[in-house]
């Protein structure tokens, strides 16, 4: 935390590493031997049902054999039944651009509820009564545009109609737009956290840009492991917009953190994969309260027992 990002700069040059998986396990191996030596990463189906792609940016030329042997360890942790996993990968080199300001350019401000979310290229005041997000993604996820995002920030609003908020912990937290979406409605403490350093960094320049870095306490962790976080529990609300797999893999570590009267909001996973993430929470206490379903993307509301 102590080194300042400079998401200003320009990008002088890129990688562009590319592959297409034909099922979600694939896609997953794939995306955590791109991971090695990668800045960005993002995987999706491209058709339901279909085949994945994953899309990375390095700022190096990645070495094809350090890959390929992530990759195998990588398919065997998540059951990747490809016989290769990299057969289509390209790795491309493009040229001297400033990558992020044209991707902010292309990032027009949303109106999500009572939320107002918009980059710092846009020269227009917020309406009045909404609740202003200035976000600038950088190599992080989260900008609003993604329907897991907005899902997210539906649910914030509904919840906060019906229930105040003590501590929230924001896991997995990208740019740092939900912290700070929970921070701007409840006024209360909010830790956030990530395992990527690139994302604690832009999240970290975004909370200064907002008025909320003391707020929101930011940390670099590997799930629920920082002793911030250990110490901070339990918490009345518990954010994670990941991705299925992961998420299905900490319900455990969620429902030790989560208040006995807690709420979680969890998204990052497609319609289809509902039933195996809440399975896993199940297991630990946790059932449905409400589903929010965008785009194919669907955000669960998670608590124990009935709804209050």
């Amino acid at each position: 935390m102590s080194r300042k990002p400079s998401i200003e700069a320009a990008v002088p040059a890129l990688w562009r590493l590319c592959a297409t998986l034909r099922d979600e396990r694939g896609a997953a191996a794939v995306t955590a031997a791109f991971e090695t030596c990668a800045n960005a990463v993002s995987a999706f189906e491209t058709a339901p049902g279909g085949a994945w792609r994953v899309e990375a940016f390095a700022e190096a030329e990645p070495d094809r054999a350090n890959l390929a042997g992530a990759a195998a360890v990588a398919a065997v942790a998540f059951g990747a039944t490809d016989d290769d996993l990299l057969a289509g990968l390209t790795v491309e080199s493009l040229p001297p651009r400033d990558w992020l300001g044209e991707n902010r350019l292309s990032f027009p401000p949303l109106r999500i509820g009572r939320f107002f979310v918009y980059g710092s290229h846009i020269g227009a005041v917020p309406p009045a009564g909404s609740l202003a997000l200035r976000i600038d993604a950088a190599t992080a996820f989260g900008t609003g545009e993604h329907a897991t995002t907005r899902g997210c920030l539906l649910a914030l609003i509904e919840l906060a109609r019906r229930r105040p908020i003590g501590r929230t912990l924001d896991m997995g937290t990208g740019t740092g737009i939900l912290a700070m979406a929970a921070a701007r409605l409840w006024h209360r403490p909010v830790l956030a956290c990530d395992i990527d350093a690139g994302a604690v960094a832009v999240a970290g320049a975004n909370l200064r840009a907002n008025g909320l870095a003391r707020q929101v306490r930011l940390y670099r962790s590997h799930g629920y492991r920082h002793p911030a976080v250990r110490q901070g529990r339990p918490f009345d609300l518990v954010l994670a917009n990941i991705l299925a797999r992961p998420l299905a893999r900490m319900a455990a570590a969620l429902a030790r953190h989560l208040a006995e009267d807690g709420v979680a909001v969890l998204s990052g996973l497609l319609d289809r994969q509902v039933p195996f993430v809440l399975a896993a929470h199940r297991a630990h206490g946790l059932v449905l309260r409400r589903r929010i379903a965008v785009e194919g993307w669907t955000t669960l509301v998670l608590g124990r027992g009935r709804c209050r």
